[in-house]
């Protein structure tokens, strides 16, 4: 039996996989529980909800990349501060890439069980431990 790769790795390799819209590793990530928590929209639960949720985003959005700049690991979760460009905003990239964000991923039996998207506020900063990285 491998074992699991550290949280921390599983977060990267889930946003490598995101930025080549690799569905099939995508799938090897996610637990059959997997959540998408956006903001304050309602989450969307289950692997298959997800796997087509990302399909139709890399169908619309190709040109969609997560541009990591900083990483903490705060016990199950790991926290990536970062920004994007070719998302749904419609921005040129230069503006899309003044607007940051943090993901948190949770990790869970070897698999990431949460994607979350939450503001980028010195508050959750200082939460997940990126104000200090």
């Amino acid at each position: 039996m491998v074992d699991a790769l550290p949280a921390v790795a599983l977060a990267v390799s889930f946003v490598d996989r995101i930025n080549r819209r690799d569905l099939a590793g995508l799938s090897a990530l996610m637990s059959e529980s997997h959540r998408l928590e956006v903001f304050d929209e309602t989450p969307l639960v289950g692997k298959q909800a997800n796997l087509n949720a990302w399909r139709g985003y890399f169908d619309n959005y190709p040109h969609y990349v997560i541009h990591p700049c900083r990483i903490a690991e705060k016990h199950e979760n790991v926290a990536i501060l970062g920004h994007t460009t070719g998302s749904h905003l419609d921005l040129t990239d230069d503006d899309e890439s003044k607007l940051t964000l943090i993901w948190i991923a949770t990790v869970s039996g070897g698999a990431v069980s949460r994607w979350k998207l939450i503001e980028d506020t010195d508050a959750n900063r200082s939460e997940w431990g990126l104000d200090d990285v």
